[in-house]
């Protein structure tokens, strides 16, 4: 991998760090670093993966969140679902560990950190079959993209976020906190209204994307959405 994908990771998991534990207000915060070790644990595993199979989705990965072709819905979504996102994560802290506002059993919490493994399994699942995965609601003209219906795509239109969806609710359950389970389901629900978007351009500019659809009937949950 190059510096910045490295840069990149370090960066972040030290964002996060200084958001959970500032927030938590003391370092003391067991779960909060069993999380911090299985995020970022499997975040670098699945990145060493694609560095090694797929370079050119790498490249596609680290490219800025506003990009030409770009819509201007989709660049307001990761705007505000990112601002969102940082957010929850202090409101865990502060909720599981400064105030205490809720109370989790420990066997709940094991069962968010099976789910973060979960949760990165499928993504970087999605990963493998999937070398168009770009952040950016837009249709990769210059690399060629197709309608990719294999693998986890047999089963919902949109694995990635199904996998999302399982971290969403996973890492609060970890965390012990209530609130945050909460705060989840927001933005899973802002995470849902991105699909709609999604799929208009993909109808729009990638051909067979349509003929798809028809044959693979769930975007999210089979049998339910």
């Amino acid at each position: 991998m190059t510096f910045a994908v490295w840069f990149a990771l370090a960066a972040e998991a030290a964002l996060f760090a200084a958001l959970m534990f500032g927030a938590a207000g003391t370092i003391a915060w067991p779960a909060g670093w069993v999380f911090l070790a299985l995020f970022w644990g499997c975040a670098l595993a699945v990145t060493l993966d694609v560095a090694r199979r797929d370079p050119a989705l790498l490249r596609e990965r680290m490219k800025p969140p506003v990009q030409s072709g770009q819509p201007v819905l989709d660049r307001v979504f990761l705007a505000v679902v990112g601002v969102g996102f940082f957010a929850w994560l202090a409101l865990m802290g502060l909720d599981a560990v400064r105030f205490r506002w809720s109370m989790v059993p420990m066997f709940v919490q094991a069962l968010g950190a099976v789910g973060e493994v979960v949760a990165f399994a499928i993504i970087g699942r999605v990963f493998r079959e999937n070398t168009f995965l770009a952040p950016v609601v837009r249709v990769q003209e210059e690399r060629g993209q197709t309608v990719v219906s294999t693998g986890p795509y047999a089963v919902v239109r949109h694995p990635m976020y199904a996998g999302a969806l399982i971290l969403f609710l996973a890492t609060p359950l970890l965390l012990g906190s209530w609130w945050g389970l909460a705060a989840a389901v927001a933005l899973t629900a802002a995470m849902s209204l991105r699909i709609p978007l999604e799929e208009r351009e993909l109808r729009r500019s990638l051909p067979g994307y349509a003929e798809y659809a028809l044959r693979v009937r769930y975007r999210l949950l089979p049998g339910v959405w």
